[in-house]
């Protein structure tokens, strides 16, 4: 046997002895998952980290209850779990976010940690696991396969609340915009072609619509997630779990976070099937097409200066060329764009995932956990960034907006009621044909007097419903 280096503690497991750092809270298991598994560079999320502390608080409390654990040890385990909830000893868990072996390395990461931070408690020695084993105390009536989807799931809850509140303030700053522009008349277009007027207080209006259709989206998603595995242990029978543990253990766990968790119905289920991930995504996926074709409208809307629509203007925010001088480019629209392909390609490799179990076990929801965290961050600091750097500062050029309703041709749909589509169409050839106003043609050929085409042809009426010039 390799003699102990100072500094070092020897640990053993099923594939062998192993030198551990001394000072170290994470043991043999952990520190071969390291070395294992350099694939992204990145540690797991540290809200994945509370949320496996809170899960082994509640086992530790429920084991405790049922006659499980003994008072000193749940103690000393509860108090580790409350550290790392506070946000204390996140640099310990040194394993990749992306693992092999279904999250087994993040599990005994935590039980490692929590049992070590425990054995301190209790006036020991790290690595001494006779005061507190990281698989027969920490890991009492779990497994790794009921608690990382439970963690994960977790999580989750807890980033879709936050970009959630992220959304809402994006609604808001919508209807805020809706309501400054909404006597500023515009022209709609179908296709990129002139159609016909529109308040672009309007446009805004919809855009938080469709936000607001997010925010109840992101509800639903947070309800597919609530519903978990954790008392099924290995493969969602049960087994090596106090039956008394079983029943109540995700009541503790929904009292400990303040959310309304649930058991979920069938434990194998719920072990084997991962459709609440694809499901989840769909509605991330969703909130990107929103947040994109919102962007893409924005950057259509400013395009110019002097040569494109020029409608409205973006805060400026950045030279927008290394050659070009004065040229400023609609960046916040772009990475919020940049935003929704990441989370489409996301939603990919979710759904790739979530299909790839076979029989009792998925093995792959590291990857899972890994895109959709991204996701849901992804879309709300891109929303943060939109809100902050974009939508607030928006400015309308009235006068531009004007000018364009005023040379379309698009606004002769409103005489079609009172003349007919034909003589309509035949007037709006020769306007296009000519480049003469639509309104010299239409008293030039009788279709309307002038008082009967002021009417008809007011510009902000036409962004109402009804046939214009009938009262």
């Amino acid at each position: 046997m390799e003699e102990k280096r100072t500094g070092f503690r020897l640990e053993h497991d099923s594939i062998g002895d192993k030198q551990v750092p001394k000072e170290a809270y994470y043991g043999v298991q952990s520190l071969r998952a390291k070395e294992n598994f350099h694939i992204t560079g990145h540690g797991m999320h540290p809200q994945l980290i509370i949320a496996v502390a809170q899960i082994k608080k509640a086992a530790a409390l429920t084991n405790l209850a049922v006659g499980e654990l003994d008072r000193k040890q749940a103690d000393a385990i509860v108090a580790a779990c409350d550290e790392v909830i506070a946000g204390k000893l996140h640099g310990e868990f040194i394993v990749d976010a992306i693992q092999g072996g279904a999250g087994t390395s993040l599990n005994m990461n935590a039980n490692e940690v929590i049992a070590n931070r425990a054995i301190e408690l209790l006036g020991g020695e790290k690595g001494d696991y006779a005061l507190v084993s990281p698989n027969d105390h920490v890991n009492f009536g779990q497994s790794t396969n009921d608690v990382f989807p439970s963690c994960g799931k977790l999580a989750a809850i807890a980033l879709l609340n936050e970009t959630q509140t992220q959304l809402r303030r994006l609604e808001q700053a919508l209807l805020d915009k809706a309501k400054e522009f909404d006597g500023i008349i515009k022209m709609g277009r179908t296709q990129l072609q002139d159609a016909v007027p529109i308040r672009l207080g309007q446009e805004f209006h919809a855009y938080a619509a469709a936000v607001a259709r997010d925010i109840v989206r992101f509800d639903r998603a947070k309800e597919e997630l609530r519903s978990l595995n954790l008392g099924g242990t290995a493969i969602g029978t049960g087994l090596n779990a106090n039956a008394d543990y079983v029943r109540r253990v995700v009541g503790k766990l929904s009292e400990l976070t303040g959310e309304e968790l649930t058991q979920a119905p069938d434990l194998i289920d719920g072990t084997q099937n991962l459709d609440c991930y694809p499901a989840v995504s769909g509605i991330l996926k969703s909130c990107a097409v929103t947040l994109s074709k919102m962007c893409n409208d924005l950057r259509l809307m400013s395009s110019g200066p002097r040569t494109g629509l020029g409608e409205i203007d973006l805060p400026a925010k950045q030279n927008g060329s290394s050659i070009m001088p004065g040229k400023v480019n609609p960046v916040i629209p772009e990475v919020v764009n940049q935003v929704a392909f990441l989370v489409m390609g996301n939603d990919v490799t979710i759904t790739m995932a979530s299909e790839a179990g076979q029989l009792e076990l998925n093995a792959f929801e590291p990857v899972i956990f890994y895109t959709l965290f991204q996701s849901i961050e992804a879309i709300g600091r891109g929303v943060d960034t939109l809100i902050n750097n974009c939508i607030l500062g928006i400015t309308a050029n009235a006068d531009r907006c004007k000018a364009l309703v005023d040379g379309s041709i698009g606004i002769i749909t409103a005489i079609c009621p009172h003349v007919g589509y034909q003589p309509a169409a035949d007037a709006a050839k020769e306007a296009q044909r000519t480049g003469r106003p639509v309104r010299e043609i239409i008293l030039e050929r009788g279709l309307l007097t002038q008082t009967q085409m002021d009417s008809i042809l007011d510009p902000y009426a036409m962004t109402a419903p009804g046939i214009q010039g009938e009262n």
